[in-house]
Parts: structure tokens; sequence; C-alpha cells
């Protein structure tokens, strides 16, 4: 049975009368539903009215709770509200300002005249927009709406709640400030062209909901173009999770990371995210499957990106299905449909299995099922342990990006990323801890700083910004800001009698 995830607050109006909360507890027993909290609003002569919060299944389980209760003798049902949509009412995200504009002279300090100033700073040196603007701490959270979680292709406009839910966790955990924008485009060049266009605001883009195969040659041509770094979660981030669970899951079972036999079920955008940091990790023994079976070169109908990745894995050149390739396989990675991991493939897996079934909501296998046939056991569920969520990456990994003024990401500080999400288990590792959860408040800092540091290391950040500023690259800031106001000055006094123009030494 699926399980509870929607939650109801029911207005009650109950006969004023003993036993009537125990009727209406009764009810949604025998109906199924989760009891969460009640609270008694008001008292008439022969009436009490109380809210009442459930959770049940979904939208046709909660009409059938709130029939149930209409039955009921003694108990009217007066309103129903959707804790989700009154979460959502009049949107989860707005503006806020650094500073107040309480008068005129304010006014002239963020506005004109005085703004002109920092402009000329920024257009004779524009790395000054990273210490002057919001660029420094801002990301683009930019969709088409055209495989949104589990509901497909249905619009950008469609798709902004998920946007903005999306600039929450970057900005409650990572500190962020994230933008949803939504590109209502289809084609992949003019697609990219409208990103182009808009990215010189922000430190950063992430990439979200896009459909594959459309979604590679939009990011790789954004990274080829743009100077700030880019990032399709969808792809990258359950890779970096995946990565940082299966370096503890390795321990688990006493055995290097680079010596296990991985097969990757699914070979869609986060499938092949997957395969390709499993890769850069050093991992070599993978195989990915599809519904057709395993990828290897001689295999027909197979797109560019599946024939590309065919050449790269499968080192012991397998063919036909997935029984083939988990045969003595050690991991299993499924990022493809729900109840397609029969348990006697499990069991044909070698000793000390490890198994993340991702498909969400509805695993590849069921835990309850696989529990006492695998080592480690992960989901994409957060009722199960071991979650594989993609909140433990993203916020920590952008906060190192803009930390660091970085102008790319690169595999080495995706590794990174798994690799300080890993640490943070340290010595409480068990079968059923193989990564922490996303409010343990170590998190962010961790992936932060490893993002940070293997950015600078790499030399991908940019000269003179905060980030990677150094003595020299300052002192020219400094000068350039001199000259800045220079000009300023200049053009404030131009034409006045008697009036001289300081001189850049003054």
């Amino acid at each position: 049975m699926p399980p509870l995830t929607q939650r109801l607050t029911l207005r009650l109006a109950l006969e004023n009368a003993p036993g009537m909360l125990a009727r209406v507890t009764g009810v949604l027993e025998a109906c199924g539903a989760e009891l969460l909290a009640t609270q008694r609003t008001d008292e008439q002569r022969h009436v009490v009215f109380r809210d009442v919060t459930v959770e049940v299944r979904d939208d046709a389980h909660g009409d059938a709770v709130a029939a149930a209760l209409v039955e009921a003798e003694g108990v009217e049902v007066l309103s129903i509200l959707d804790d989700v949509l009154a979460a959502h009412e009049g949107g989860k995200i707005r503006v806020e300002l650094t500073r107040d504009v309480r008068g005129p002279q304010d006014l002239s300090l963020v506005y004109t005249p005085g703004v002109a100033k920092v402009c000329q700073l920024i257009a004779e040196d524009p790395v000054a927009a990273y210490r002057f603007t919001i660029r420094s701490n801002s990301v683009a959270i930019v969709t088409d709406g055209s495989a949104v979680l589990g509901l497909g292709d249905i619009g950008p406009l469609a798709s902004l709640p998920v946007m903005e839910g999306k600039a929450m966790l970057l900005k409650s955990f990572g500190g962020v400030d994230a933008y949803p924008i939504l590109v209502d485009e289809q084609d992949p060049d003019a697609f990219v062209d409208t990103v182009a266009r808009i990215a010189s605001g922000f430190g950063g883009i992430n990439l979200e909901d896009i459909a594959a195969p459309r979604c590679f040659e939009i990011e790789g041509k954004l990274r080829q173009r743009l100077d700030v770094p880019v990032f399709h979660d969808d792809q990258h981030g359950t890779a970096v999770v995946v990565l940082a669970a299966l370096m503890n899951a390795a321990r688990v079972v006493d055995r290097e990371l680079t010596s296990l036999r991985v097969v990757v079920q699914g070979v869609g955008s986060a499938g092949v995210a997957i395969v390709n940091l499993l890769r850069a990790a050093g991992i070599t023994d993978i195989v990915p499957v599809d519904v057709d079976g395993i990828l290897e070169p001689r295999r027909r109908g197979m797109d560019p990106i599946r024939r590309r990745l065919a050449r790269q894995v499968n080192p012991r050149q397998l063919t036909g299905g997935k029984e083939v390739a988990l045969r003595d396989a050690d991991v299993f990675v499924g990022v493809s449909g729900p109840d397609s991991l029969p348990l006697e493939l499990v069991q044909a897996m070698a000793p000390d299995r490890i198994v993340f079934a991702l498909a969400n909501p509805t695993p590849e296998i069921h835990p309850d099922l696989a529990r006492e046939h695998v080592r480690v056991m992960a989901t994409g569920r957060s009722d199960f342990p071991n979650q594989i969520n993609n909140v433990l990456c993203f916020p920590g990994l952008f906060r190192g990006l803009l930390d660091a003024a970085a102008t790319a990401v690169t595999d080495e500080m995706k590794v990174a990323a798994a690799a300080g999400i890993a640490s943070i288990v340290g010595d409480d590792l068990a079968p059923d801890y193989v990564v922490p959860s996303p409010f343990d408040r170590s998190v962010v800092p961790v992936v932060a700083e490893a993002v940070a540091a293997t950015a600078r290391a790499q030399g991908h950040v940019r000269p003179g910004s905060s980030g990677s500023r150094d003595s020299e690259s300052q002192a020219a800031l400094h000068e350039a800001a001199r000259r800045a106001v220079k000009r300023a000055v200049a053009a404030r006094f131009a034409g006045e009698p008697g009036r001289s123009v300081p001189s850049s030494d003054d």
C-alpha cells in the first residue's frame, strides 16, 4: 500500500457530548488515515469545533476520509484545508533588502546619484560586481518544465512551485540567493541562447527538470559559453549523493571502492551522470542496463549518448539482459522504474550485496523484501534508512562554488563533495547509516569547503574576486575604485569655475 504522504486539516463541528473525539479517531483508523494533531478551537452550547490534522495517501484517500466523517453521527465537516496548498499560498519566496531606505540620504546612496560610482567601477572592472552586487551569492534556477519530478512535461509555468522550493532549500540550507527562471523554449540552441543572455547577473546556473537527451546538449553548450558554473542537479546531484553513499557502503563491507562491480539500471540523465561520476572516482567495472539490456558497443538502435557510454564501460564485455549483468555483481544502483528488480536477481549477486533502489515513490525492490538479502540498502524515500537525497549535495556545492567564485564545475569538485558528505558519517557508520540526514547542520559547510578548496586547487576561480583574492588583486581592485571615484568627481565638478579635480594620488 502507498505510504501516507499528504496532510489535510479538517474543521469539524462535533456534538457536545462525551465520546465524540473517540468517534472521530475511530473513523480515521477505519479509513487508514493517521491522526497527527487535534485542536479545540471554539465551543457553543451544543457544539464543539475542532481542527483535526490527518495524513492520507492521496486526494482520493482524503476524499474518502472526509466522506466517512460526514456519515458519522454527530459530526459535521465544515471545511477541508490541504496543507500543501496552504503552504504555497502567495508563493514561497520573496526579495528582501540588505538595508532600509529611510530618507533622501539613503536614496542617494543606493540609487541615483550614488549608484553611478558603482556602475562605473563595474564597467571598468567587471570582477567588482562580485563585491558590490548580488552576483556573488546568486544562482539562477532555470527550467523548461519538460521533466518535472514525477509529473513529466507540464511546462515552465506549472513547474514554478518546484523551482520556488529549490530556491527555498538553497537559501535555507546554504544561504544562497536563488531565482526561478522559466524558459518557454523546447529548442536546445534557443534555450541556450536565452540562458546565456541573462547569465551575467548570476554567480552560477542550476539547470532543473529538463528532459533527456536535451538536458545533455543544453548543459554542454552552456558550459562552453559561460564563465560561471553550470550544474544540472537532476543528473549530478543524484550522482554525488550516490557516490557518497557508496564510499561508506564499501567501508561497511570492507572493500576498496575501486574494486566494486557496479550495475546501474536506468540510462536517463541521472543514470548517465552516476556512471560518469563513479568512473571519475576510480571504479572501472560498471555495467549500465536499460529496458533493452546491457549497453555494449555492438548493440543496435542506441542513441548517441548510449553509444558513447557503451564504449567507456562494461570492461568484461557482457551481453544480454540485466540478469547477466547482476550475476556476481557487488552493487545495484537503480534509477529506473518501480518493482523492476526481482528478488532472485538480488540473490544472484555476490555476497555482501549493496542495493540502491532509487525509483520514487516505489523503488525497484521494496526494502522489506530485500533487507535480509543485502548488507546495505538505500532508497530515495525518507521513510526508510539511507535516503539518497539531492539536498545533501546542491546547497553545499553551490555555497562552495560561490565562496570560491568558481568559473566551472568539474568531476573533481563533485568527487570532493561526495567525499565531504561521506566523511560526516564518520565512526557512526552502520549498514543503515551510510549517508547523513539533510538536516545535519555540518553537511553544507563540509561540502562547501571541499568544493571551494578543489576549485582553488584546480585554478577554476575568477582572478580578483573575493573567493580567490590575493593581496595583488585586492590592490588592483582598490586602484580601480580610485579611478572610478576620480571620474565621478570630474563629472560632478565639470564646468565649475575655480574647482580643480583631485588627482588619482590625492
